[in-house]
């Protein structure tokens, strides 16, 4: 095992000849933004946050987060205004782009390296106007209690977590993010005891000193803020992939864990996928990552509601123009007929209204328990052209959120597992129908 863990920090940590090149770069693009803050009153500071700032950042994965901090007397129009100018203007050379958290934020990719130019608060600490306004706290609170050890320590857990893929807190992922991580090797200790703890986690487990009760399947609480549960953006999906991991590695572990194994698409198992598909104008990845996530669910209910047993389901876009909604239905195809359960025969009206309404069914009858049954003829018994027609009707009524609503009516399509040649598409489909071999072990 030791063995297996110095390989994983050599592809964890970063080079020092990495760490003084990154390090150059934050402090131009740094002067940049300072550059630009000392035109508007309302900025009191700007300032490095983040994994870079903490020095928990993994080799060659970075995100470079400057904090542009205001007065706490702006508004909240005039707050998003000056940090959309100080990081359109500061970034000008590098073709920035508006993405969404709580507030709008500024983002440009330099020299390969995503960075962040994200407006917050200068406030006293629990006295939260943004979600942003806690990060300087993070950072400091971090550098604080993890010494250098500790801060590599974050690295292979980060790593672990990438190799199973469930690393990142944004919505399109809804897993564990760095300051995650990073509490988590605050409480534990260790990578090796966070994998030792998660194998025997409890359903609903609390880390930390909660003051309310949180509905998660992880509550752990976030250090400079016990009102603030960070296991919220952590799916319950993500959740249970974290402890099986962590036991299957600890059984048998393996630097495949930590590089991550390509799921290969199982053939027979895309016969019975369906791939709701359309194009969509231009907007910040969280929004339609959201979007079609709530498409997803909706129309996953419908096709319950319709006989289709649906296995899983899942979401996917390229972040460009491209969407799509995945479901692996038990069979695309069930029986033509379907019994529908009525009242029992005491309740007189009702027994008469569902008498009336089902007289031209195939078969009524009453059952052992007295109640009244009727076998009738389905409008669809095939999944995809179900859906077709679920989607040629009133899309709001579907579930469908309003934002997609005109994308998909211009362009949607129904399509089968089989049919899909988008690359995005099919690597979605590839984690729809494969088996996790890292978790559940090789059995093919």
């Amino acid at each position: 095992m030791s063995n297996v863990l110095e390989q994983a920090r050599k592809i964890s940590i970063p080079a020092r000849q990495e760490q003084e090149k990154i390090g150059a770069l934050a402090e131009k693009l740094l002067g940049l933004v300072k550059k630009e803050a000392t035109k508007h009153p309302d900025v009191v500071s700007v300032e490095l946050g983040g994994s870079f700032a903490k020095g928990t950042w993994l080799k060659g994965k970075l995100d470079l987060d400057i904090f542009v901090k205001m007065k706490k007397e702006t508004d909240e129009k005039q707050f998003e205004n000056i940090g959309r100018e100080i990081g359109f203007a500061s970034m000008k050379k590098f073709h920035p782009y508006v993405r969404y958290s709580e507030h709008p934020y500024v983002e440009a990719v330099v020299e390969g390296t995503k960075v962040n130019v994200v407006p917050c608060y200068d406030v006293e600490k629990g006295q939260w106007k943004s979600a942003a306004d806690r990060s300087s706290f993070h950072t400091r609170f971090i550098l604080e209690k993890l010494d250098e050890q500790k801060k590599n320590e974050v690295r292979l857990l980060k790593k672990f977590l990438r190799g199973i893929d469930i690393y990142g807190a944004e919505i399109a992922k809804e897993g564990f993010g760095g300051y995650v991580s990073e509490v988590l090797i605050y409480h534990y200790g260790s990578f090796m005891k966070v994998l030792e703890a998660a194998a025997n986690f409890a359903q609903g487990q609390v880390i930390g000193s909660p003051t309310k009760k949180f509905e998660t399947a992880l509550v752990l609480i976030d250090p400079i803020d016990s009102n603030r549960n960070l296991g919220t953006a952590i799916s319950a999906q993500n959740f249970g992939k974290f402890i099986l991991a962590a036991r299957a590695y600890l059984k048998k572990p393996s630097l495949v864990f930590f590089n991550g194994k390509k799921p290969i698409p199982d053939t027979k198992n895309l016969q019975n996928v369906l791939v709701v598909k359309f194009d969509y104008k231009s907007r910040s990845p969280d929004i339609i990552w959201g979007q079609v996530k709530r498409g997803t669910t909706a129309l996953s209910g419908q096709l319950e509601l319709g006989g289709f047993h649906v296995l899983r389901k899942g979401a996917t876009t390229d972040e460009k123009s491209e969407a799509a909604m995945l479901f692996l239905v038990h069979s695309t195809a069930i029986e033509k007929s379907m019994v529908k359960n009525g009242p029992d025969v005491f309740r007189k009206s009702e027994s008469e209204r569902f008498i009336l309404r089902n007289s031209k069914n195939k078969l009524t009858w009453v059952d052992d328990d007295g109640r009244i049954l009727s076998l009738q003829q389905r409008e669809f018994y095939e999944a995809k052209k179900f859906l077709q027609s679920i989607l040629k009707k009133n899309l709001s009524k579907a579930g469908i959120p309003s934002g997609i609503i005109p994308d998909m009516k211009r362009s949607l399509r129904v399509l089968g597992g089989n049919q899909v040649t988008s690359k995005s598409i099919k690597k979605a489909l590839a984690e729809l129908t494969s088996t996790n071999e890292l978790i559940f072990g090789s059995s093919k």
